[in-house]
């Protein structure tokens, strides 16, 4: 039977696996899926697709090469957060929480925040895939007492 504090731990790494499989679907879609541009990315810069391609011949076709990259260093940091998740169930370690709570903030955390500043259309979307790093990290700092 477990006790309180590796329960505790046992949701914490649930939780954040549930983040790591988020960042891989996301590396996915930014791979794979993603158009080079977004109407929001158009709003955003007050332009349209003509106005670019004059402007910029190539933008398109590197933006999709980048998008690549980006989605392919995004999956494989699900994947190494799925990893952790799946060998830190016992209780959690000051450290590990630390690792795990800068690794959301400058991941996941800072595309929702940045998503905010541009004010994309999926804004609340990507906050709501913030919440199982959050989950992860309170249960990980609680079991760690």
């Amino acid at each position: 039977m477990l006790d309180n504090k590796a329960k505790l731990a046992l949701f914490a790494s649930g939780s954040l696996g549930l983040g790591g499989v988020i960042l891989m679907a996301l590396g996915a879609y930014f791979a794979f899926l993603r158009p080079a541009l977004l109407p929001e990315d158009l709003k955003f810069m007050s332009s349209s697709v003509a106005q670019i391609q004059s402007a910029l011949p190539g933008l398109q076709a590197w933006l999709t090469r980048v998008f690549g990259v980006l989605g392919g260093f995004m999956f494989a940091a699900g994947l190494l957060t799925g990893y952790i998740a799946a060998t830190s169930r016992s209780a959690g370690t000051i450290r590990l929480t630390m690792i795990i709570a800068v690794a959301g903030l400058t991941s996941i955390g800072w595309m929702a925040i940045t998503n905010f500043l541009i004010d994309s259309d999926f804004k609340w979307l990507l906050l709501t895939f913030t919440f199982p790093w959050l989950f992860a990290v309170a249960l990980y700092s609680i079991s760690n007492r």
